[in-house]
């Protein structure tokens, strides 16, 4: 076992050779695992839950704890087998508690001996109806922990299955119960099996349950609960299991686009899977395999106008996705096991980029592969202390390359054409890095760790934008042929880089009473590319139930969140410092030629990249109030949630021409010196009602309805004001600001042949800008607004999307367990009653499309699904 982990080591090492920061932290954690993996398990627990006729109850939860004591020593779920083992007691006797929602739970008494595992066999009887196993504690009361939020959104497999879910894009389809106000300028923090992570990794059908909003305050992560998303996949089996799905779209099916000449000849081809299973006859050893294939001959609808008139007509923009990736699980003994996955993924598309206003001749062909590989370290330490380890290391190469060579021609809001000039190859290699332990005493449930979510170097080879593009303010310049701007870009694109981005936290979970829990939390993050090393947040959290029923619980908390830039600023700071590329703007040129009238670039000022000397990372402070209600066997959930954030990145060329008159830039020797800087704010405040639960006897599943206003003056780290000398008219709503937003996800079982998934999305529209179209400040930028008119003052329609699926079960084989062989099919509509959602809607005055939109969100789609399941 030495030698397999020396030879782990080596690996990690070799790919981490460049940061000898990482060699030093991998080394110290794995011996110091080694060290700790000495350490025998004194006793164990073995069972198998039941049901009152003998079928096995998997994913029940099982909790051991001493007799007198409220607080968890260990906790599991019992396998696909309904069986369980709890691993590394000190013997004597013990309370174990047993939940699984539709049974009542069961609470025994058990005494537990060194030597060969304790074997006991549990029954849980049908729970009665007014039992909700999934929201309350082993004493059928809400559970007063500060975890146990019940305004978080929880789906698992089952419920994945039952759900109108479009291509089986769980994450995408969650996404709209995020919070977007509490989301990095990096995107949603998508967390795998407790790591942060690019994708998921694993195919659809190897996720176990998909989570939103659990423990909002968690020091364990750098995101508020309502801007990530947990994904927890499928472990070890003792059994063979697998899913096979097919899914199937067609055309012929759909309904039309609005923009569109002739319905778009789409189709989708989904072949997906996974299998699971045990590895030879010891029981230590498991594997998974998962795999995903989608083709997808998509349509892209043209809206745009040229001199000559209107322009329409649909571009093919085929994909082609492949996924695949394996795990082997291996149990080293009672309280140690190690996993290690490998994972693939490659995709390509199509003139990416063309529809709306832009034309065929304006696309990019995309191509990209991930490869990752990964190693994970289960250790009991003791019967109070877990570790867990994970490393990850991850290769990416993506491809972008125009379709056209040609120069391109922007006329604003009206068409794109000409080529994209958009040609960029950039490579990744990066280490991520998680730690945990987690100790348990008594009250006390403390946790810390260290999290690194990259360590990583970049390669870009840029070539984007070499042929140049003009740019004309309407029409009308564009038949004259009078751009406002010309753009340019020369020199060495070849720039290597370095991201990294380090964490670590600690946190307390104290039960202070059994109707009473506070956690304690402080985190540190850190990022290369700034100079700002105090970001420690502070957070805390709390649960009481008042009252001897424990049938309503009070929650609330606050913490201090800090954001990451992701990786394209950082680029933009590498590529353009004035020794890589030389990129340049002309103001009013000559056209088609911008080079006339003795014009060159050996006399042209070049643009910078620069980050401001005091740009700090952006903070985020939330705080909520919410109170919990177990209404039967569902529970309610009514509160408040606000956030102040500072420091808001925003980009400003700090040498613009400045006013009155617009004629010349304070350093003639540069061109737009854009500055990334954190001085913009945010404020957000929301009413949050959710319902969660069984709510009838045929009815499971959530609802959560949001009334917020979210305002700032930024609009993200690549934004730039109208006037970068004076932000007085920058403070509006904030890009996704929408008053109103409903969502639901249920799963209605009426019947044999009445299965009914149903998921509906209602909101208020979202704001965008009124822009004259001219560039009367000589920045190259038209983006200046009307006087007195504000950012976002105009309002956009309003969203309303219901989804169906009606699914029904065959089984294969006569027989009342679980893990029989089912079949079944399923028929989605997705924007059943057609609707237009219009998007994309155009604030420039000189646009033909003035206050229109160019698009519109898929019209009804029908898709079909063939699943098979052992």
């Amino acid at each position: 076992m030495l030698k397999l982990r020396l030879l782990c080591l080596q690996l990690v090492l070799r790919f981490a050779r460049y940061t000898s920061l990482m060699r030093g932290i991998l080394a110290a954690i794995i011996l110091f695992s080694s060290l700790l993996h000495a350490q025998r398990p004194i006793a164990a627990l073995e069972g198998l839950v039941q049901d009152s006729t003998g079928a096995v109850i998997p994913d029940a939860t099982v909790v051991l704890k001493a007799i007198d004591e409220a607080a968890p020593i260990l906790t599991t779920k019992t396998d696909a087998g309904g069986k369980f083992r709890l691993r590394s007691i000190t013997p004597g006797a013990y309370r174990v508690t047993i939940n699984r929602e539709g049974f009542q739970p069961a609470d025994k008494t058990v005494e537990i001996a060194s030597g060969k595992p304790t074997v006991i066999t549990v029954v849980l009887p049908v729970a009665t109806v007014n039992q909700n196993l999934d929201v309350v504690d082993d004493e059928n009361r809400v559970a007063a922990q500060s975890a146990a939020n019940q305004d978080s959104v929880n789906v698992d497999q089952k419920a994945l299955e039952g759900l109108p879910i479009f291509d089986q894009d769980y994450v995408s389809t969650l996404q709209s119960f995020l919070d977007p106000s509490v989301i990095a300028t990096g995107g949603v923090s998508l967390v795998v099996d407790g790591m942060e992570a690019n994708r998921v990794g694993l195919s659809p059908s190897a996720v176990e349950r998909v989570t939103i909003n659990d423990d909002p305050y968690a020091a364990e992560y750098f995101r508020p609960g309502r801007g990530r998303i947990e994904v927890i996949t499928k472990q070890a089996a003792p059994q063979y299991h697998g899913t096979f799905n097919f899914i199937f779209r067609d055309y012929h099916l759909n309904a039309s686009d609005r923009f569109a000449s002739s319905k778009p000849p789409e189709q989708r081809r989904i072949f997906e899977g996974s299998l699971i299973g045990p590895i030879g006859k010891s029981g230590k050893t498991s594997f998974l395999i998962s795999g995903n294939r989608a083709e997808e001959d998509l349509e892209a609808v043209i809206f745009a106008e040229n001199a000559s008139g209107q322009i329409t007509g649909n571009v093919a923009t085929p994909q082609r996705n492949t996924d695949f990736a394996g795990r082997i699980s291996h149990v080293l003994d009672d309280n140690h096991n190690i996993a290690l996955q490998y994972s693939f993924h490659q995709d390509s598309t199509q003139n990416q980029g063309v529809g709306g206003v832009v034309l065929n001749t304006a696309g990019t062909n995309v191509s990209s592969r991930e490869d990752q590989y990964q190693y994970t370290d289960n250790l009991i330490i003791s019967p109070n202390l877990l570790s867990q380890l994970q490393v990850r290391f991850e290769t990416n190469h993506d491809l972008t390359e125009s379709t056209d060579p040609n120069q391109k021609i922007v006329v604003l809001d009206s068409f794109t054409g000409g080529g994209a000039q958009t040609n960029r190859l950039r490579t990744e290699k990066d280490i991520r890095f998680n730690w945990i332990l987690t100790w348990t005493k008594k009250k006390h449930t403390i946790k810390a760790g260290i999290n690194i979510p990259n360590i990583s170097r970049r390669l870009l080879l840029d070539s984007n934008n070499a042929a140049g593009t003009f740019f004309f303010s309407d029409l009308s310049s564009f038949s004259a042929n009078l751009p406002y701007a010309f753009t340019i870009q020369q020199g060495n694109g070849r720039v290597v880089y370095k991201q990294d981005e380090m964490g670590g936290f600690v946190q307390d979970e104290i039960k202070v009473k059994p109707n009473l829990s506070v956690m304690l939390g402080l985190r540190y993050d850190w990022q290369n590319a700034f100079r700002d090393d105090n970001n420690f947040a502070p957070r805390v959290s709390f649960a009481y139930a008042p009252g001897k029923s424990r049938k309503v619980v009070l929650r609330g908390g606050t913490g201090i969140f800090y954001d990451r830039t992701g990786g394209n600023p950082i680029s933009d700071l590498a590529r353009f410092d004035g020794g890589h590329l030389s990129s340049y703007v002309i103001t009013n040129p000559s056209y088609p030629n911008a080079f006339q009238n003795g014009i060159s670039l050996s006399g042209q000022p070049t643009n910078r990249v620069v980050l401001s000397p005091d740009a700090a990372i952006p903070a985020t402070v939330q705080y909520s109030l919410n109170v919990e209600r177990q209404i039967g066997r569902a529970t309610v959930s009514a509160g408040y949630r606000g956030s102040q954030s500072f420091n808001v990145f925003r980009s400003r060329d700090i040498n613009a021409p400045q006013a009155p008159n617009f004629l010349a830039r304070p350093d003639a020797t540069l061109g737009t010196v854009r500055q990334i800087e954190s001085t913009g704010r945010q404020q957000s405040n929301a009413l949050e009602f959710s319902l969660k639960g069984k709510i009838s006897r045929f009815i499971s599943g959530q609802a959560q309805y949001t009334f917020s206003k979210t305002l700032n003056d930024t609009s993200g780290i690549a934004f730039f004001p109208a006037n970068s000398f004076d932000l007085s008219g920058e403070w509006g709503r904030a890009d996704f600001d929408q008053r109103h937003r409903l969502n639901l996800l249920e799963v209605i079982n009426a019947g044999k042949f009445f299965n009914l998934g149903v998921g509906i999305t209602l909101a208020s529209g979202k704001p965008y800008t009124v822009t004259t179209g001219l560039d009367l400040n000589r920045d190259g930028l038209a983006n200046e607004r009307p006087s007195g008119v504000s950012r976002n003052s105009a309002n956009g329609p309003g969203y309303a999307d219901i989804d169906l699926r009606w699914s029904h079960d065959f089984k294969l084989v006569a027989s009342r367990k679980e893990k029989s062989p089912v079949a079944t099919i399923a028929f989605d509509a997705f924007n059943i009653f057609n609707r237009s959602n219009f998007v994309t809607f155009i604030g420039n005055q000189r646009s033909p499309f003035f206050m229109q939109p160019i698009a519109e969100l898929p019209s009804r789609r029908l898709q079909m699904t063939a699943r098979f399941k052992f």
